[in-house]
C-alpha cells in the first residue's frame, strides 16, 4: 500500500509540475496585522490576463481580480470590488503581485494566482492555523500557483 501511494504521489507531483506556468514564490506568508502584505506569482507563458482568487475553509474559492498582459495593463475587479487590494504585473519579471493593505484577521486564507478562470481538478488544498507570536496577532497567508482545490 506504502508502495502505491508513493506511485501517486509522485506521478501527481509530475504532473503538477510539468502543467503548471505559473508559480507561487512564496508557499506562505505571515504579517502583523495593519501591515501590508504582497502575493507573487511568477508565469513562464503568455497570458492574457492573470487572476487572483481566495479561499476560506469550506467556502468555493471567490474572484478577487484579474490584470492583463497586454501592452496597458488594466485591472478588473470583482463586483462589488473588493477594498484594500491591488494588483501589479512586472513583464520583465513575468510576475504578478497581489498587494494587501492594511492586513487583517480575516483576510487569512488561501490565495491562488492563475492563468484561466476555471477550477479544476481535485488536488488537496493546505490550510494552517494562524500563527501568534508574544501576543501580537499575525496573519498566515497561503498561496498556490494553480487553481486546483478539493471542494
Amino acid at each position: 500500500m506504502e508502495k502505491l501511494a508513493a506511485i501517486l504521489l509522485c506521478s501527481a507531483l509530475i504532473g503538477n509540475s510539468l502543467e503548471d506556468a505559473i508559480t507561487a514564490i512564496s508557499a506562505e506568508v505571515c504579517s502583523s496585522e495593519g501591515r501590508s502584505v504582497t502575493l507573487s506569482c511568477t508565469y513562464s507563458v503568455k497570458a492574457e490576463n492573470l487572476q487572483w482568487y481566495r479561499q476560506d475553509p469550506g467556502s468555493a474559492p471567490q474572484f478577487l481580480l484579474l490584470i492583463t498582459d497586454t501592452t496597458q495593463p488594466y485591472v478588473v475587479e470583482a463586483k462589488p470590488p473588493i477594498p484594500r487590494l491591488k494588483a501589479t504585473l512586472n513583464k520583465e519579471k513575468k510576475q504578478v503581485d497581489l498587494q494587501i493593505s492594511s492586513a487583517a484577521v480575516t483576510d487569512s486564507a488561501v490565495y491562488y494566482c492563475a492563468l484561466r478562470p476555471t477550477v479544476t481538478g481535485n488536488t488537496n488544498t493546505l490550510y494552517k492555523n494562524l500563527c501568534s507570536k508574544d501576543n501580537t496577532v499575525l496573519i498566515n497567508i497561503h498561496q498556490r500557483e494553480s487553481l486546483s482545490v478539493r471542494l
